[in-house]
């Protein structure tokens, strides 16, 4: 049986290419039925933010490798609830992805067999 990964994204997603590149692991690992799942945390959550407009910032948008999680497989999609309500978030544009207290965190990272932060 394959091992568990956990991705864990850190980054904002117009800091560098972290946000791309753990996208980029994430829809892999679902391509290759991978049970995988994906955390944002600090400015990762800036990620899930509304309206974001990555043109101006001659960046590539993000929100549709969001969108496209699920088609991969990839259903299990987590938020840090304090890392957003610190960075004013209220409006995520990913409904699918599920709050997490920050004292629960650590019980997601225990079921997971492998994480990788970026």
């Amino acid at each position: 049986m394959a091992k568990s990964l956990l991705i864990i994204s850190r980054q904002s997603p117009w800091s560098g290419p972290g946000a791309r590149e753990a996208l980029d692991i994430v829809l892999a690992g679902g391509a290759f039925d991978l049970p995988i799942g994906l955390l944002f945390l600090d400015d990762g959550v800036l990620q899930l933010a509304a309206g974001q407009n990555a043109k101006a910032l001659q960046q590539k948008d993000l929100s549709a490798n969001l969108q496209a999680l699920p088609m991969f497989g990839v259903e299990e999609l987590f938020y840090c609830a304090d890392s957003a309500g610190s960075r004013g978030l209220k409006n995520l544009s990913l409904a699918e992805a599920q709050p997490l207290a920050a004292h629960e965190i650590t019980a997601l990272i225990d079921r997971y067999d492998q994480v990788i932060t970026l």
